[in-house]
């Protein structure tokens, strides 16, 4: 696994933010109808093409649909494609355990990078058994521990579920369960640049207090914007990138494959 790169502090990154990618132990594993191992693939092709360096992959969770052991690995062997280091952070499907196992003698799971004149701050929100997320104590304490250590730098911070609104009435109940006491701890800290989740399967930005609040598409299914009830939309898989730079500024932007065809199955095990 290639190491963060030393970036001096005047140089930008290039950060790769995969998310919610379901994979299976088998290869042929499919969730709604949509096989997620050859979506991914497809995701990482385009990456491939129009990211030549990348400093840093983030994979936003639900990295695993059935938190096996064969899952985690087949994610870690398609993305070394990418040649780039690389932190994951669990979401609702995966498993913390297994998860562990297949990250070892790896700084995978590490939950601190400083990388050019940025710290990337990556929590755990999920809950074991549950779907909604949850910020712990010992998160929250990592999260203004991180941020009190390094108040010289740009913090963009990472997790897993939504804690503001997306307008979609059914992921409502499913979000981060106390992000009261999220933004609690964020707003003493004035060099919060922007937060960054998955879980939504779709293109959010958001501002609040001067900090960005950004989601993004997965890299398999797609769930409809502004639904009542449970929908997948017909946008494509696709990834996030974002270009941390020196004076605090961040561009960002998704790019999403192109002719891929998929027909939903909403009879098939659903999400």
């Amino acid at each position: 696994m290639p190491r963060v790169p030393t970036l001096t502090t005047a140089d930008p990154a290039l950060l790769v933010q995969l998310s919610d990618s379901h994979l299976f132990a088998e290869a042929a594993g499919t969730l709604l109808g949509m096989n997620t191992r050859d979506s991914l693939q497809h995701v990482i092709e385009l990456v491939r093409l129009q990211q030549p360096r990348i400093d840093l992959i983030i994979a936003s969770g639900d990295i695993s649909q059935d938190g096996t052991l064969e899952s985690y690995q087949q994610f870690r062997d398609l993305t070394r494609q990418l040649d780039a280091p690389a932190r994951w952070i669990p979401g609702n499907h995966d498993e913390p355990r297994i998860m562990a196992e297949a990250a070892v003698q790896s700084a995978l799971l590490e939950p601190v990078v400083d990388i050019g004149n940025w710290r990337v701050t990556l929590l755990d929100s999920a809950v074991p058994g549950s779907v909604p997320g949850y910020l712990e104590v010992e998160q929250l304490q990592l999260l203004a521990r991180s941020l009190s250590e390094a108040p010289e730098r740009h913090h963009l911070v990472c997790f897993h579920h939504h804690p503001v609104s997306i307008g979609c009435a059914w992921m409502e109940p499913i979000g981060l369960r106390n992000p009261e006491a999220l933004f609690a701890v964020l707003d003493r800290f004035p060099q919060v640049r922007a937060v960054l989740w998955g879980h939504v399967h779709q293109e959010i930005e958001r501002e609040r207090n001067g900090v960005r609040l950004i989601a993004s598409p997965s890299t398999c299914i797609q769930f409809e914007p502004e639904s009542e009830d449970f929908k997948v939309g017909d946008q494509a898989p696709g990834y996030r990138w974002l270009r941390l730079l020196p004076d605090g500024e961040l561009e960002t932007g998704v790019e999403r494959v192109t002719g891929f065809e998929f027909q939903v199955d909403y009879g098939s095990d659903g999400y």
